[in-house]
């Protein structure tokens, strides 16, 4: 058996799953474990061709059947941002929206927001507008109902 491959190995394995670790995507675990296998594949006496083989199919079976079970049992629901919340929400104009889309601002959930008119039309300070979506860091709006 060749002791530098069980420690290449080893080594490999604990390298990426400390990468996963500091991630925590799960993206390099299955890796991790291929090279565990593939370390008790060098262990055996197992040849280099073999340790590879071992290693890329052991990663890909790992990868196609646990990934989907893990992603299942970690899935969170993500927290929309402060950009998604306001999408759909009406809003008061604070400050004339022009025609050129080059000024204008809104209020909305407590929040000023440079905004921009969807249609192009001015709409002016103290209207009823409704933040259709966000383009950058601009909310595109429409003048309420």
């Amino acid at each position: 058996m060749d002791q530098m491959m069980v420690w290449f190995w080893l080594i490999a394995a604990v390298v990426l799953a400390m990468v996963e670790a500091a991630t925590a995507s799960l993206v390099t675990i299955w890796f991790a474990g291929g090279a565990v296998l593939a370390m008790l594949c060098a262990w055996l006496g197992v040849g280099y061709a073999g340790q590879l083989a071992v290693f890329v199919f052991g990663s890909l079976v790992l990868l196609l059947l646990t990934r989907p079970l893990a992603k299942r049992v970690l899935h969170r629901d993500g927290q929309p941002t402060n950009a998604d919340r306001i999408i759909g929400q009406k809003g008061i104009v604070t400050e004339d929206i022009d025609r050129l889309g080059t000024t204008g601002r809104i209020a909305v959930m407590g929040q000023s927001w440079a905004a921009v008119s969807e249609d192009g039309t001015a709409i002016t300070q103290g209207e009823q507008v409704i933040v259709t979506k966000i383009q950058g860091v601009k909310a595109i709006v429409k003048k309420g109902e």
